[in-house]
């Protein structure tokens, strides 16, 4: 249920801390307990890692949980807070939900209880909900194909893709695939958290026998690249990596060693821009999650809506896809989620236009990207779009580009 996630536990109570930070452990969480604000203030206002939620005694030795909080408001926006509260402090709690604060549990609570609050007052992941499989398109089965033959080996991985694509999720759907599936699967995030050589060998320790995921690893600095080249020569563990589409940029300041290493064995995942049909299939996948959460449920998606995931370009990719489809579900008003529902930000009252118009605009579109991904080589676009170049050049003086 918390497997990855990083929580402080603020607790004086020894007995209540140690069992909480059992649970929580064992749950697949990475926890910092704290008996003390003095501690904790700082561990929560600055962490070297993102943090996902705070559960914080109300009465503690230097001070009040509310003060700890307050405290925190003061310079930004703290973390999800779950207080800890006897029946005496309930009122208190109550005045810090009015505040900000997420929720508030009070003792004695079942555990069962308290890890379903605690799951409930985290922010959602961007892979969460989020479906095994990748599509159903050929473009997408090949990535899953592969993802199922690389499980079998050994061999350090990359799998690269633009942001919002589930690296994370082929990385772990990697690890259960393959026998090292009963040690742990740890994960260093270097485009959110710094990533150095302490971190590295902390991270190679803890792993052990398993597979150590490597988020944006261009972000290591070069002394946590030496680390771990020095730690693949003899390796216990498996090295998974990700890096984006776009070589000249996330492939900058690597070692070559390491980049060729990772590069013998790669998965790229293509764009959903490139995959339209696995737009419309992901919809569908999150769908029947989002609308369990109704308390009226929607009958489903409307053609309409599905012509609109089908025809948008998807800058975000499936992390844009889970985003607008759970707004829209949450929102939708009639039986089914409509296009309205899924892009409000287009006017409902815009006047239709002409259809000549529609295919220009669809026409340019596509040019500009053909021109982008063959770096303004009209000769390569037009390969890309499967017309002549003489056409090409036509359509270009005809659409002003």
């Amino acid at each position: 249920m918390l497997e990855g996630r990083r929580i402080v536990l603020v607790e004086d109570d020894e007995i209540m801390g140690a069992s909480l930070l059992q649970r929580l452990t064992l749950e697949g969480a990475e926890v910092q307990w704290h008996r003390q604000i003095a501690r904790a203030l700082p561990a929560i206002r600055t962490p070297r890692k993102t943090i996902d939620a705070v559960i914080c005694d109300i009465r503690l030795p230097d001070g009040t949980g509310e003060e700890l909080y307050d405290t925190l408001t003061r310079t930004g926006h703290p973390p999800p807070f779950l207080f800890i509260t006897g029946q005496g402090g309930i009122d208190q709690a109550v005045r810090l939900i009015r505040s900000g604060a997420a929720d508030y549990i009070t003792k004695p609570f079942d555990i069962g209880a308290f890890l379903k609050r605690l799951a409930a007052v985290m922010r959602p992941r961007p892979d969460q909900d989020m479906p095994p499989e990748t599509g159903v398109t050929s473009a997408a089965r090949a990535v899953d194909r592969q993802v199922t033959e690389v499980a079998t080996r050994d061999s350090a991985l990359l799998i690269r893709g633009a942001p919002g694509l589930g690296k994370l999720r082929l990385a772990r759907r990697v690890h259960e695939l393959s026998d090292r599936k009963a040690a742990p699967l740890v994960v260093c995030n270097a485009l959110r958290d710094t990533v150095g050589v302490s971190e590295v060998r902390a991270a190679v320790t803890e792993v052990g026998e398993g597979s150590l995921v490597i988020i944006g690893i261009a972000r290591l600095d070069i002394g946590a690249q030496d680390t771990l080249m020095e730690l693949l020569a003899a390796p216990r563990f498996r090295l998974i990596a990700t890096l984006g589409l776009h070589a000249n940029e996330d492939e900058h300041g690597m070692r070559a060693d390491l980049l060729s290493l990772l590069r013998s064995h790669e998965i790229v995942v293509p764009p959903l821009a490139d995959r339209p049909d696995d737009a419309v299939w992901l919809a569908a996948q999150l769908f029947s999650g989002f609308n369990a959460r109704r308390a009226v449920p929607l009958t489903g998606i409307a053609a309409s809506a599905e012509e609109a995931i089908r025809s948008h370009d998807w800058p975000g990719n499936g992390r844009e896809v889970r985003a607008r489809l759970m707004r829209a579900v949450e929102a939708a008003e009639g039986a089914m989620v409509l296009t309205s529902d899924l892009f409000p930000e287009r006017a409902v009252d815009v006047e239709m236009r002409s259809l000549s118009e529609v295919r220009d605009a669809a026409e340019k579109a596509q040019i500009v990207t053909a021109l982008e991904r063959t770096n303004g080589q009209v000769g390569e676009a037009a390969k890309l779009l499967r017309i002549s170049r003489t056409t090409l050049w036509e359509k270009m003086q005809k659409l002003g580009l």
